[in-house]
């Protein structure tokens, strides 16, 4: 399944749109850079796409363990920039 890359924005004026009728992934971009995910829930997912997100959920903490990076830190580090952004 592909991917729909929109800006922050964009998703943000047609975010009911999104909601209720995307079906794909849409990534979030600020200045080109992908700042978020949004993954459709609404309708069942075939067991194929339940194991690949399985699969990249468990790439994504092998990847942070690597790295010496907790949920925590990514979230502090997330509202910080946030807060810096807002000034």
């Amino acid at each position: 399944m592909e991917t729909i890359r929109v800006g922050i924005r964009e998703f943000r004026d047609k975010l009911s749109s999104f909601v209720l009728e995307s079906d794909a992934p849409v990534a979030i971009t600020r200045h080109g850079d992908t700042v978020g995910y949004f993954i459709p829930t609404r309708r069942s997912r075939s067991e194929t796409e339940r194991t690949a997100l399985i699969q990249v959920a468990a790439r994504i903490q092998d990847s942070m363990a690597a790295q010496g990076v907790t949920e925590e830190e990514i979230l502090a580090d997330f509202k910080q920039w946030r807060a810096n952004e807002r000034k």
